[in-house]
């Protein structure tokens, strides 16, 4: 009996494609800095380092990747992204497997610059590409849930290798080797068998809908801005700017958190660990609920409104009750900071992804995003290089974190200015 060739299959294999994108930014966003910025103050022990000598470490691997963006970005467009992305997997494989083996801070340094090129390669802007090619109509969702697993990452890996990490007998190395070889297995090898670049290739549509339906969805997407319309636009340097400024905010408050929390607040490294997988637990809490709500809404409107809750939740470690200011050490109020200030960093990490394709379309997304991630991955360095040296110099939290307030909210500023871009002939968006 003949059967309708443009019938959808009973099951999207774009679901798979999303289940792997979803692991493999578990892993490389989760390895690559968070894990690190987890083990700072084992690095200090470990090499008789400072703070901000270890910040350098994923300091680095966000200025390189950051400037390797556009170069990125351009050989998505031009060789697919799969070449990309399987190449990078490799990268950072290699890059990882080395990485308990280093005896000296400088050995971190030149694996960190490795793990730039992996990440750039196999982590957030190529994932984003490859989940827009599989859907239209449940893109806000599934990104959602891509940019959620870097959240999921920071909560669960630090947890999973903390008995091996705090035991004498093992330590980090051993930590992150346990680390090394779960990425193999669970991201590396489905990374290299099982993705695909566009549902063509397996004779399906975006979102696994029918000819008909996927034609309507497409349609009503939102309209694909060129490269040279894009890169003329105030809409893009505003978010450009406003994304740098909130990555130096939640980069800079991230990659000290463990230090403050042990070595200022008090905590021992048990606590101060749970406190830390705290913040990326309601960062990815907040990362499903502004995803979700930006569907609904338009993006943007969606970004501000994360922004302002992590800046509340920046003001709530500032203690004014004494004669001068300082950064409280109360732990139900270090707990309301990890809670509100994760909300809205895990809100504003995926809607500068989803602003982007909101305001430009998909035509040159490769090259747009390789543009923002470059500028706000330069915010994201001065972030977390910047917060580290000040404290150095200061032997305290409280200048770096005012300073990360007053960074917030030009953040803030930049964000109210943008608007989608549209070329004659398309539809504006939202």
């Amino acid at each position: 009996m003949a059967t309708d060739s443009t019938a959808p299959r009973s099951f999207f294999y774009g679901w798979y494609i999303a289940a792997i994108a979803i692991l493999l930014y578990f892993f490389t966003n989760g390895m690559a800095i968070w894990v690190p910025q987890n083990l700072f103050p084992r690095f200090m022990e470990d090499f008789n380092a400072t703070a901000g000598d270890v910040s350098l470490t994923t300091g680095l691997t966000l200025l390189i990747s950051a400037w390797l963006a556009p170069f990125a970005g351009a050989m998505i467009d031009r060789f697919g992204v799969l070449r990309v992305m399987r190449t990078g997997l490799v990268l950072m494989a290699v890059s990882f497997v080395l990485y308990p083996f280093t005896q000296s801070l400088a050995q971190l340094y030149v694996l960190h610059a490795f793990l730039a090129l992996g990440l750039i390669m196999a982590g957030l802007m190529p994932n984003v590409v490859l989940l827009s090619n599989w859907f239209v109509k449940r893109r806000g969702a599934v990104i959602g849930l891509l940019v959620a697993a870097s959240s999921l990452a920071g909560a669960v890996l630090p947890i999973a290798i903390s008995p091996l990490v705090l035991n004498p007998d093992f330590g980090w190395r051993w930590g992150f080797g346990a680390l090394s070889i779960a990425f193999i297995l669970f991201a590396v090898i489905p990374g290299l068998l099982f993705l695909k670049a566009t549902p063509a290739d397996v004779s399906e549509k975006p979102d696994g809908l029918s000819e008909t339906d996927s034609a309507a969805a497409v349609a009503a997407d939102y309209g694909s801005v060129p490269f040279s319309i894009a890169l003329r636009s105030r809409s893009l340097w505003f978010l450009a700017i406003g994304s740098a400024c909130l990555w130096y905010s939640f980069q800079s408050v991230n990659s000290q958190a463990m230090i403050f929390f042990e070595q200022e607040a008090g905590l021992t490294p048990q606590r101060a660990t749970l406190l830390f997988s705290l913040i990326y637990w309601f960062s990815f809490t907040g990362k499903f609920l502004f995803g979700a709500l930006s569907d609904r809404i338009a993006k943007r409107k969606v970004l501000l409104l994360s922004g302002l809750v992590m800046l509340i939740g920046t003001l709530i470690l500032f203690d004014p009750s004494g004669e001068s200011l300082t950064l409280t050490r109360s732990i139900p109020r270090l707990t309301a900071f990890a809670i509100v200030f994760g909300l809205g960093f895990g809100g504003c990490f995926t809607m500068i992804q989803l602003v982007t394709v909101e305001t430009f379309g998909r035509l040159a997304l490769g090259k747009i995003l390789g543009i923002i991630i470059l500028i706000d991955g330069m915010g994201g360095f001065l972030g977390t290089v910047a917060a580290g040296r000040i404290r150095d110099a200061t032997g305290d939290y409280l200048l770096p974190f005012l300073i990360v307030v007053a960074v917030t909210i030009v953040g803030l500023l930049g964000v109210v200015f943008i608007r989608p871009v549209t070329v004659p002939g398309q539809p504006a968006g939202p």
